[in-house]
């Protein structure tokens, strides 16, 4: 077990407020990875997902579980948008809340095929799949979105983006819409991450096999807004 030396500490854009643990240093940087279309299930041969029509019809409704928001995270639109605000919401304890971390979870599960939109504003926004069991209460690689084996997140901030998963880091060249687009096939063990204007750009791309159900995690830096967007 690693144990930590009690420091008072402040974390003004990392979004990670308990004041005995310090994150650790978060350096490590993997390739970029070159991407490839989507066969849309259940057509042709070389029939793929090339349009925001094409991903449409996948799309689900999602909304974000007030069980699960950290205090200082307001929800709003049926709990399909979320703010982060000064003063801490009068949220009930409850075993599913995160602590320290500037979070909250969907309320439904995925484990088959989804398609969700999410509008951002603000300093920082990740977007994130995460599985139920992500700590809440934690250190702040077990809790934190991208710092841990239980989660992916984009996270995009004004003048950056980059995706994180166990630590590791990639960083996303060019240019980015405030809308961000995420593409799921649960059992293709396929996640993607879009940005969503005119056309849909592939920012990345995750193959690997997911062994429970996932849900959508949002985190907001200080002062930022994320909406799941209405599609269905």
């Amino acid at each position: 077990m690693v144990t930590f030396e009690p420091k008072k500490t402040v974390f003004p854009q990392r979004g990670y407020e308990n004041p005995d643990v310090i994150p650790p240093n978060r350096h490590d940087v993997l390739p970029i990875l070159p991407v490839l279309p989507l066969p849309v299930p259940g057509r042709g041969k070389g029939k793929f997902l090339k349009t925001r029509e094409n991903f449409l019809e996948h799309a689900c409704q999602i909304t974000l579980n007030p069980d699960t928001a950290f205090p200082k995270l307001l929800l709003t639109k049926e709990n399909r948008k979320v703010t982060f605000v000064s003063e801490e919401q009068e949220y009930p304890n409850h075993p599913d809340r995160f602590i320290y971390t500037w979070q909250v979870l969907s309320q439904q599960s995925l484990s088959g095929r989804c398609y969700l939109e999410v509008e951002r504003s603000g300093k920082g926004v990740m977007v994130a799949m995460a599985y139920k069991g992500i700590s809440r209460a934690g250190t702040f690689s077990d809790c934190m979105f991208g710092q841990n084996s239980t989660s992916w997140g984009l996270d995009c901030f004004q003048n950056s983006c980059e995706f994180r998963h166990n630590k590791n880091k990639t960083p996303i060249p060019g240019t980015w819409s405030s809308r961000v687009g995420v593409y799921l096939d649960y059992k293709a063990g396929i996640l993607d991450f879009y940005s969503v204007f005119k056309t849909m750009t592939l920012l990345h791309r995750v193959k690997t096999t997911f062994t429970e159900p996932l849900y959508v995690g949002l985190w907001l830096s200080d002062g930022a807004t994320a909406e799941i967007c209405k599609l269905v």
